[in-house]
């Protein structure tokens, strides 16, 4: 299992074996929404807020 450190609140955030670049998680500890911007080595980064759009 990989880990990665949460960087908002620096807890540790576990993945499987088989995570893949983009791969979308959620920290454990605070909650926030963390996507993988590397896999060699691993590390995340806060993911991008999506914005609802409304049928505009």
């Amino acid at each position: 299992m990989a880990t990665a450190t949460c960087p908002e609140c620096a807890g540790e955030v576990p993945f499987g074996d088989d995570v893949v670049l983009s791969e979308i998680a959620q920290c454990p500890d605070c909650g926030v929404e963390l996507e993988v911007v590397s896999v060699d080595p691993l590390e995340v980064d806060l993911a991008p807020e999506v914005e609802e759009d409304w049928g505009e």
